[in-house]
């Protein structure tokens, strides 16, 4: 996600007023109490229902069109025990209200703070109290509010209406009125579209691609100029993706978001929303991504994506933003009253987001001034429902959800404190009603976690509940120190043993598996496989198409490598193979295939430009480095000892003479504890035993010489009766279209005591024949 790494985004939170749950009540099934605007099964009626504990009043709206016209009827809706708010109206009366066809609609609310007054009119402050209580209500009859439940929403609020701090309150734009302008639900007619047949493959043998999708096919010219950019577009790349050996395709979020105002003005670069980490509802799919606009377009479009995907063997993530929402917090930092109001808020603020103390201001652990309350039992079932309605109605695979320790926060209101094991976390929740992929495959979900926040006790690295696969920060943060800061700062051979073999510190004592560490160098957020060997630093303060974009983190750990180009593509090769000969799940970002760079830009979450999009036209040494990723890509899925089920096993297994996973020098002794523990030393070489491991090599060795200059590797002992062959060197003098090896044309080395001359800063990988 984008993060504004400022004072005020890292001080420190309030720590009273801890509020513990009690667990909620399951209900996997995607929304079990039919919140939303839903057509009956004839389409004769229309039932509107929306949850809010401190209204006293609510009214939905009906447009005909989703801009520019008041409201053609409003009806009250009455309240239940449960605090559901519904009213049903037929369609028949809509008709002749003068809805004639789509479906528009919004909420007004009244509360505590503003109670209900039969004189009031739109744009009038009759009956106003406050803009927040004591209890923390923002009620405003004022602005209205879009149904979190809604299926497909008519816009965003960044379209150029020029009046969208119209949203806000306080006392500048308490009376403004925002039904001309407000995003409307769109009641939709359930969709019997089928997504294909999930694939049921274990996470362990995933290799997962991250990608904006808007950027996957926006600059390719083989996709149809209508399509690019979009689920259409985007379905047109299942083939190059199964080629290139992906098996999971990570879109970053495409639930509805704060994207408009890119296309209004397409070479703008304040306030565009690239990523899309600014959620305006959490069913919606984004209507910007689909070349189908209609009513259930977006809907149907996305289905259709995710079922070519699925033909093609490729199971389909969505990163999932359930930590904040566009809402955002203060509109102005010095007035506490001023907040913009879409839905969450303007429905029921305490339910939905969480408080200060005394509940005038918001917790912020996420860097954007507020945090999503996922304590409350509420705010949890929202949750739950949405990924429900992903995961079974619009066929989704797996969620990679951001910021995701925000979700295993035990308080709702004056705190954050977070915890692996309370059952009543959305965190646990989430894994109990949807029980995640068994290690050896099947049917189940798989959960996908950035276990870190902003903020004291949002890093829990190692740190998730079972059944979660977390982003490895500490093998990202390792392997590039070790790489890129050599005599700055200190990497051991011992950890880096750790990270290569699953990272066993972090998972085994939960009994989590290798492969829920999910392996990472770069990723959306940061530079790229490129930029992380080719700058120094960031650089975002530069001109279109590769920035300017604020924030972004200092902590890069990225080295130029002398500014020789050879020497940044040998660094980018090591940096891909440490994620492929890794017993974890790899993740690579879209475009690192190619290497695409961005200028040291760490952070362009708003440059929604030719820049930021793939590269459909690479260069002789871009094409290269794609050869060498399919070809690595394909050495990975073809040897399961690099996929390990379980950490591997001390000792030799079967006889043969050789451990599962054997540690060496570069001189084939085993490290003694002074080795393991020498930051001084930066070469390091391993076995695994194929034959124990199901692996159709009989042994793979792996060196690594982290030096600037040769080092001697002595070989250690194959098999009895096989010799090694060499599959990649990724030094410079080995660059090509052919770098590693394809089955059967391996380099003959010999055996035992063989010895080979590794250059600087490589990797090299052999196996037993």
């Amino acid at each position: 996600m984008r993060r504004l790494l400022s004072a005020a985004c890292t001080a420190a939170l309030l720590v009273a007023g801890l509020t513990v749950l009690p667990a909620a009540t399951a209900h996997a099934a995607a929304d079990g109490q039919n919140l939303g605007g839903r057509y009956d099964a004839t389409r004769t009626n229309v039932t509107f229902r929306v949850f809010s504990a401190h209204a006293t009043r609510i009214t939905v709206s009906v447009y005909a069109a989703a801009s520019g016209q008041q409201e053609k009827a409003s009806y009250v809706l009455t309240r239940d025990a449960a605090d559901i708010w519904s009213t049903t109206v037929s369609v028949a009366t809509l008709r002749a209200a003068g809805v004639p066809g789509t479906i528009f609609y919004g909420y007004r609310a009244w509360g505590p703070n503003w109670p209900y007054d039969p004189a009031w009119t739109k744009g009038s402050q009759t009956g106003f109290g406050t803009d927040v209580d004591a209890a923390g209500n923002r009620f405003n009859p004022n602005k209205l509010l879009l149904d979190p439940y809604a299926r497909e929403i008519s816009h965003d609020t960044a379209i150029p209406d020029a009046t969208a701090t119209d949203y806000s309150t306080g006392p500048a734009r308490r009376a403004a009125d925002t039904g001309a302008i407000a995003p409307k639900g769109i009641v939709i007619a359930p969709d019997t579209t089928g997504t294909g047949t999930k694939p049921t493959r274990p996470f362990k043998d995933d290799v997962t691609y991250e990608v904006n999708l808007r950027g996957l096919t926006r600059n390719d010219p083989g996709i149809p100029a209508g399509v690019r950019g979009t689920y259409a577009g985007a379905a047109l790349k299942a083939g190059y993706l199964s080629s290139l050996g992906i098996t999971a395709v990570e879109f970053l979020p495409l639930q509805e978001t704060q994207n408009d105002g890119n296309d209004t003005n397409p070479t703008s670069t304040s306030g565009d929303n690239y990523w899309g980490y600014q959620t305006l509802n959490f069913f919606a799919p984004d209507r910007r991504y689909s070349s189908d606009k209609s009513p259930g377009g977006p809907t149907r479009e996305f289905k259709a994506m995710v079922k070519a995907f699925h033909d093609a063997g490729i199971k389909v993530f969505v990163d999932v933003v359930y930590n904040h929402t566009a809402e955002g917090g203060r509109v102005d930092p010095g007035d506490k009253t001023a907040y913009h109001l879409f839905s969450w808020r303007g429905l029921d603020n305490p339910t939905y987001y969480s408080l200060t103390s005394d509940r005038q201001g918001e917790i912020d652990v996420t860097g954007l001034r507020h945090t999503f309350n996922t304590a409350n039992p509420t705010a949890q079932n929202l949750i739950v429902d949405s990924v429900a309605y992903w995961k079974d109605s619009l066929g989704v695979d797996g969620f990679r959800f951001d910021l995701a320790t925000v979700l295993g926060n035990t308080c709702q209101h004056g705190c954050f404190s977070y915890s692996r094991t309370d059952p009543a976390t959305a965190l646990n929740r989430l894994t109990a009603e949807m029980p995640a992929r068994p290690g050896g495959g099947g049917d189940g979900v798989d959960w996908i976690a950035e276990p870190w926040a902003i903020g004291t006790g949002t890093y829990q690295v190692g740190n998730l509940p079972p059944g979660w696969s977390e982003w490895n920060g500490i093998f990202r943060d390792t392997l590039r120190a070790d790489q890129n800061q050599m005599g700055v700062a200190t990497v051991t051979p011992g950890e880096l043993a750790t990270r290569f073999a699953g990272s066993s510190d972090l998972y085994a004592d939960d009994g989590r598996k290798p492969w829920n560490s999910i392996d990472i160098m770069v990723v959306h957020d940061g530079l790229t496989l490129k930029d992380l060997y080719s700058c120094n630093g960031k650089n975002n303060d530069q001109a279109w198409p590769y920035g300017p974009s604020d924030g972004g983190s200092d902590d890069n750990r990225s080295w130029d490598q002398g500014n020789v180009a050879a020497d940044q593509r040998k660094a980018a090769r090591n940096g891909l193979a440490f994620l492929m000969l890794s017993a974890g799940t790899p993740l690579i970002t879209g475009g690192d295939e190619t290497l695409r760079g961005m200028q040291c830009n760490n952070n362009p979450y708003n440059v929604d430009s030719s820049a930021n999009w793939l590269n459909w036209s690479p260069s002789t040494e871009q094409t290269n480095f794609q050869k060498y990723t399919q070809r690595l890509i394909a050495f990975r899925k073809a040897h399961a000892a690099l996929r390990p089920l379980n950490f591997y096993a001390a000792g030799d297994g079967n006889g043969n003479g050789l451990g599962q996973l054997d540690w060496f020098t570069p001189g084939a002794t085993t490290p003694d504890s002074a080795y393991w523990a020498n930051g001084e030393n930066h070469a390091l070489a391993w076995r695994y035993d194929g034959t124990e491991l199901g692996d159709p090599a009989a042994a793979i060795y792996v060196g690594y010489n982290g030096w600037s200059g040769d080092v001697t590797f002595t070989l250690p002992a194959p098999p009895a009766g096989k010799s090694w062959y060499r599959v990649t060197d990724t030094s410079a003098w080995a660059e090509g279209p052919d770098q590693v090896a394809v089955p059967g044309s391996e380099t003959a080395l010999g055996g035992q005591g063989s010895t080979y001359v590794l250059h600087g800063r490589a990797v090299l990988l052999l196996i037993a024949k």
